[in-house]
């Protein structure tokens, strides 16, 4: 880039006025004079400037060697009249202390000095800022969590200062390294979004006092980790909804779509739908993209719409006079429905007031009845309607008087005692009749005698160890019972037969009596 202050081909002729010192030192008068200029610009150097009169003769030298005059065609150096030096196409190498003598008319003689500083630049400034990629406006991005390399170089005659400096929206041109040379390096580490901005190189050179700046606009982009965010929005119609998608975090504006739509450049998306368009267990989903981010980067957000479903009691009774409450839950509706309670087969919009008051705890929707009368007897409607349709819970509220309640605790009582007083005398009957009851299944008693089963309890096995033989050891691995078998006739032929049979056949009878039958289990 070329110098802004660059004066290529132009004359210079500069009074010494600027930097002038004066001194008499034994008759001579001598003048200091500082130019500065640029390559190939027309110097011309004072030399007598006090008055009107032309020197006789004037001398230019340079560090001690005198100045040859028209000697070079390219680059003429012309003595003037009034004796200043005029040198066409000031190259570097011209610089230096330049020194005239000229004799006046008077014989006097007259000493001018002069400092010529040729400079150049700066010019041909470029930056680089890397890694990041361009696009078609010139203007460069790179990605949040880079490091970032800004580089910029210049060329300026005899020196430069370089600088690298910032502006964004939470500063102004801030200065972030500076040096001299020809180039200069300054590097951002992990950049963030708050580095997004202006980066200008500044360079000067502090002989011609020029500065050319240079300045390239770096953008930061980054994509939150986080995915979009799906919510609804209920309209005053309930059967109208507003879906929102929001990605918040990115940068540039992502790309959103709903499943329904086409994809459109913004932070948030709406859109309206209707209960014809919407059906249960529809899953709505809406899907984000960068838009500088291949397909593969897409994130999405959803959720699956629910009719509602309110829970609760179906029947309820309450004594008159009494608060009674209705209770009902509704938890599964997506959106969320709006739940109402409503009265009788109208189904009557009912209000908090002094009769009803309406609360809701959670998910649970109560009615509360104040002094219930039979008037308030009748059928109540939990009503939950979202976009997508509307469900109720009937409760059939029942009032009953005090009498009557009084009457149920009366029966109640007399049923209970009833039945404790049934347990009682049965429990006494079979307790009296326990050593009349008999193994069932093994032998009973009719009129003719019969063979009776009884058990032989450890009390009385001692009686009949004797009498009766043991049994084998077990064989089969399971125990045996010893039942015996005692024959036992009636009453009636035990007296017949005691009649007709004389002592002596009695006590035969006793003595062949049959032995005891043992049963084995």
């Amino acid at each position: 880039m070329k110098a802004v202050a660059t004066l290529a081909l132009l004359q210079l002729y500069i009074s010494a006025t600027a930097d002038l010192v004066t001194a008499e030192v034994s008759g001579n008068v001598t003048i200091e004079t500082a130019l500065s200029a640029s390559p190939g610009d027309i110097v011309v150097l004072p030399c007598y400037t006090a008055g009107k009169v032309t020197p006789l003769v004037t001398r230019w030298t340079k560090s001690g060697r005198e100045i040859v005059t028209g000697g070079d065609p390219t680059r003429l150096f012309i003595v003037s009249p009034n004796g200043s030096l005029k040198i066409n196409g000031t190259m570097p190498g011209d610089e230096g202390n330049y020194l005239c003598n000229s004799t006046l008319p008077d014989n006097s003689s007259f000493l001018a000095r002069v400092l010529l500083e040729v400079t150049s630049g700066p010019e041909n400034v470029s930056t680089s800022i890397s890694p990041a990629t361009a696009l078609s406006n010139r203007t460069l991005f790179t990605y949040r969590g880079s490091s970032v390399t800004l580089r910029c170089s210049s060329s300026s005659y005899l020196s430069q200062h370089l600088t690298w400096a910032f502006r964004g929206d939470s500063s102004s041109n801030d200065s972030l390294v500076s040096g001299s040379g020809s180039s200069l390096e300054f590097t951002i580490q992990d950049i963030q979004p708050s580095a997004q901005g202006f980066y200008s190189c500044r360079a000067h050179n502090p002989v011609s006092n020029v500065t050319v700046d240079s300045s390239t606009e770096l953008l930061v982009y980054y994509v939150s980790d986080r995915h979009p965010e799906c919510k609804w929005t209920l309209t005053q119609n309930t059967s109208l909804v507003q879906f929102t998608c929001t990605w918040l975090e990115v940068y540039p504006t992502p790309k959103l779509r709903w499943d329904m739509g086409p994809f459109q450049v913004a932070d948030s998306l709406n859109v309206t739908m209707s209960r014809s368009t919407l059906s249960d267990g529809q899953t709505v989903n809406c899907t984000a993209r960068d838009q500088h981010l291949g397909p593969e980067k897409e994130k999405s957000c959803s959720f699956t719409l629910k009719l509602p479903f309110p829970e609760g009691e179906p029947l309820v009774s309450a004594l008159e006079a009494s608060n009674v409450t209705l209770t009902c839950t509704e938890t599964t509706s997506k959106p969320p429905a709006i739940t109402t309670w409503r009265k009788g087969v109208q189904q009557d919009y009912i209000e908090s007031g002094s009769k009803y008051i309406l609360s809701l705890e959670g998910p649970v929707f109560k009615l509360t009845i104040v002094n219930v009368t039979k008037e308030d007897e009748g059928f109540y409607f939990c009503h939950s309607e979202n976009p997508l349709g509307l469900r109720e819970l009937e409760v059939e509220l029942t009032v009953k008087t005090a009498s009557s309640a009084y009457t149920g605790v009366v029966i109640g009582i007399f049923i209970a005692a009833l039945i404790v007083g049934s347990a009682v005398i049965i429990a006494k009957v079979v307790y009296n009749s326990r050593d009349r009851i008999c193994l069932g299944g093994f032998g009973q008693v009719d009129d003719d005698g019969g063979d009776v089963l009884s058990l032989v309890e450890s009390d009385d096995e001692q009686v009949f160890q004797d009498a009766v033989p043991r049994l084998p050891p077990i064989t089969n691995g399971h125990h045996t019972t010893l039942v015996q078998i005692h024959r036992i006739p009636s009453s009636d032929q035990e007296d017949a037969e005691t009649a007709d049979t004389s002592p002596q056949q009695q006590e035969d009878t006793v003595q062949t009596e049959e032995p005891v039958e043992l049963v084995e289990f």
